[in-house]
């Protein structure tokens, strides 16, 4: 995994620790939810896998170190320093929230405890890849949810900020309740359903709407879903209608879909089609999705694009990577950022989760409810086999359905409860009114 995926300052504070003899200090480092992003009462956890893959694999080359070398951060750096790169693991721990957990505001999705250097390179790709995925997770999840049952597609490649990006944002919408995606490389990779089959062009490359389906349908049989909306959409229902044989059903791409949607409908069961479904797509989101649930429009599936992969209302959130305890020479000394609107805690923590509220209680601590912080990582090595793409979805599934209605609406309602317990406290006071000057 690349050594240099990162921000500079995290490369050039470790050459500074590693010349000023910082190497044997182990450092433990919390990513946090400092604010849950607008709009949102929760944020489903997602990015895990990627972490995991990402530490179990840090590693720099002979080339990426060269490069280091010839910038000019770096020209008072030791030989020694570079040397130390070339040997780099990361041997620490990982402890994490698993995928498809609601988290709220100023609760740990994560710890990370290791050497200090290896605690601190990793900030910058851990932050990257929980919040992006996190984001989207999210998203998918007041989407499924405003579908009340029905399918909804991810369709969001195309518009997202990557192919990359692309693809994981489509891991993370599977997981957070989609159907599927029409990213293959997010099915190939990670056993996503597919779905798709043909665009306006396949349409327009015909002499006629009527040839284009037929030649379509003869290809795919029932697995075919006809584009309607490239000329006339009632007119597209009807030339789809009267090929008989097998289909999928329709795909709306344009226009009102309320009224669209029960003109097709009434269109395909006159030709005896009732098996046709409907699909809708074109610029939804959960609030276009749950008016058209409500209205009653003959919807059977949803595609979401733009809205989707790019978590369009809520594109970042307020995670932040801060070191929370050093421990030297078996000596622990707890560290915490003070400055206005921008603290953090001290201390190695858990997270659990009772029945009408959370808990943030020191690690160590016993507490009622589900412990959230669990080993992934121990040593360099990874405790068991991650859960599966298809679990962790089952989890954040019966989450969502635990947390309240209240919860689980598109408003935003009042905050989940998360205190502290009386030791986190105590510890938050001790530490302020010891602070290094």
């Amino acid at each position: 995994m690349n050594g240099l995926l990162t921000d500079l300052y995290e490369l050039t504070m470790a050459a500074g620790y590693f010349d000023t003899g910082k190497t044997s200090e182990l450092a433990t480092f919390e990513l946090t939810l400092r604010r849950l992003p607008a709009n949102r009462n929760f944020a489903l956890m997602a990015g895990l896998s990627q972490v995991v893959e990402y530490l179990l694999n840090l590693s720099f080359t002979p080339e990426e170190i060269s490069y280091l070398r010839d910038l000019p951060q770096f020209a008072g750096a030791s030989p020694a320093f570079f040397d130390y790169l070339s040997r780099f693991r990361f041997t620490g721990d990982l402890f994490a929230v698993p995928e498809g957990t609601p988290l709220f505001a100023g609760e740990p999705a994560l710890t990370l405890r290791a050497p200090l250097i290896e605690a601190q390179i990793p900030e910058t790709y851990l932050l990257s890849a929980i919040t992006f995925q996190t984001l989207i997770a999210s998203k998918a999840a007041r989407c499924a949810a405003a579908a009340e049952g029905r399918p909804v597609v991810e369709f969001g490649t195309r518009r997202a900020h990557t192919p990359e990006a692309g693809t994981l944002g489509a891991r993370a919408a599977y997981l957070g309740g989609c159907a599927g995606t029409s990213n293959t490389l997010a099915g190939y990779r990670y056993g996503i359903p597919v779905m798709g089959t043909a665009a306006h062009a396949w349409v327009m490359s015909f002499a006629s709407e009527t040839e284009a389906f037929r030649k379509l349908q003869r290809v795919l049989g029932s697995a075919t879903v006809h584009l309607i909306d490239t000329y006339d959409t009632l007119q597209g229902a009807r030339n789809a209608a009267a090929l008989g044989g097998p289909m999928w059903g329709v795909r709306i791409d344009s226009g009102d879909f309320n009224t669209l949607s029960r003109q097709v409908r009434a269109i395909l069961d006159e030709a005896g089609r009732q098996d046709a479904r409907i699909m809708v797509s074109g610029d939804l989101d959960e609030y276009s999705i749950r008016h058209l649930v409500s209205a009653g429009a003959p919807i059977d599936s949803f595609g979401v694009g733009t809205q989707l992969a790019t978590s369009a209302d809520a594109p970042h959130m307020g995670a932040v990577y801060k070191l929370v305890e050093v421990e030297i020479c078996g000596i622990k000394r707890f560290t915490a950022k003070y400055s206005e609107r921008k603290p953090s805690l001290p201390g190695s923590k858990q997270l659990f989760r009772e029945a009408a509220r959370d808990v943030l209680s020191r690690s160590g601590e016993c507490g009622k409810g589900e412990a959230l912080l669990r080993p992934v990582i121990l040593g360099g090595q990874l405790v068991e086999p991650l859960p599966t793409l298809e679990n962790s979805r089952a989890r954040a599934a019966r989450s969502l359905l635990a947390l309240p209605p209240a919860m689980r609406q598109l408003e935003i309602a009042d905050p989940w409860p998360v205190i502290h317990s009386r030791e986190l406290r105590e510890l938050i006071g001790q530490t302020r009114n010891n602070l290094p000057v």
